[in-house]
């Protein structure tokens, strides 16, 4: 009885391993994976928009659901796929702002999210790696990371003026001042998949 007990145990984890191989697990749809971004110019904080055209992602494990798939990928996204739909204002910010940081050729980081729609990436560009809390939102299957950076955090002050002075002009408000503001809004939307 007691042998018959133990196969019977045996058979059923074996069943239940089995399973557990078999189920579907969520992925990352790494080629629809969008960053979006918003900078500011002028006193009165006029946003400009943009993407970059190309992010690669990372140290992806298969899990669960949607959020533990997303935690701890790693991602790099090479400064000159920005996108602004402005082939002079693209240039100017991969050349006069990333080129002015150290090491800047691309923007890398690591995600870490939480299950109470909160989480923080550590984002490494010219030179310094940096925490900043951020948020999501589930759509689905589809998740939006949101965060707001400040350059001067990576010591990115140089740069941010470099960019400023190249744009003078169309950085001035009514007030004859030309601003480039520090702060940039990020929205990631990413994809996944069961699989």
């Amino acid at each position: 009885m007691f042998v018959l007990n133990l196969t019977s145990c045996k058979k059923e984890k074996e069943v239940t391993t089995k399973k557990n191989e078999n189920a579907k697990k969520y992925i990352i749809d790494s080629k629809t994976a969008v960053v979006h971004w918003t900078g500011y110019k002028t006193t009165d904080k006029v946003p400009v928009k943009g993407t970059f055209k190309q992010v690669d992602i990372t140290n992806v494990t298969p899990a669960d659901n949607p959020v533990e798939v997303i935690n701890n990928v790693k991602f790099s996204i090479p400064v000159n796929s920005i996108f602004s739909n402005d082939s002079i204002r693209d240039f100017k910010l991969t050349n006069f702002l990333f080129g002015k940081m150290k090491s800047t050729s691309h923007i890398n980081g690591e995600v870490s999210l939480k299950d109470d729609g909160k989480g923080e990436a550590s984002i490494t560009m010219n030179g310094f790696t940096k925490n900043v809390p951020v948020s999501y939102e589930m759509h689905g299957n589809d998740i939006k990371i949101n965060a707001k950076i400040d350059l001067n955090n990576w010591q990115a002050q140089v740069a941010v003026a470099a960019l400023n002075e190249v744009c003078s002009e169309k950085h001035k408000a009514a007030d004859g001042k030309s601003v480039t503001w520090s702060e940039v809004d990020i929205m990631v939307e990413l994809k996944t998949v069961v699989k």
